[in-house]
């Protein structure tokens, strides 16, 4: 078995099959606790909302806080949003214009036909 290259394909499949069988052989021995629940008549969205701001004193339910993980997906999520306006920003002679204001629809042709 080689592809076009020349390489071989046979230690990739041996690979894949040995984690699928890792993983297939931990899923199979794994001891699951008995499903616990929610209590009957709690509000399971203001617990989480509580939960996620760290406001485990007013949580009718017991639960660990997530403000730290919060705040950091947060800047992490603002730091690509930022990362990818600044790369979609061109400069021209000195000046920054936007890349999609100067979109050229017939692909750079000059006259625009073909």
């Amino acid at each position: 078995m080689t592809d076009e290259s020349g390489g071989n394909r046979i230690l990739p499949a041996i690979t894949v099959i040995a984690l699928f069988a890792v993983m297939a052989a931990t899923f199979l021995s794994a001891n699951f606790a008995e499903a616990t629940g929610f209590p009957e008549g709690e509000s399971i969205v203001h617990n989480v909302g509580y939960a996620l701001f760290n406001l485990g004193e007013a949580a009718s339910i017991p639960s660990e806080g997530f403000l730290a993980a919060f705040l950091i997906v947060a800047v992490a999520l603002d730091v690509a949003v930022d990362g990818a306006i600044y790369l979609a920003r061109r400069e021209d002679g000195g000046s920054v214009s936007a890349a999609i204001g100067e979109a050229l629809t017939d692909g750079g042709r000059d006259g625009g036909e073909r």
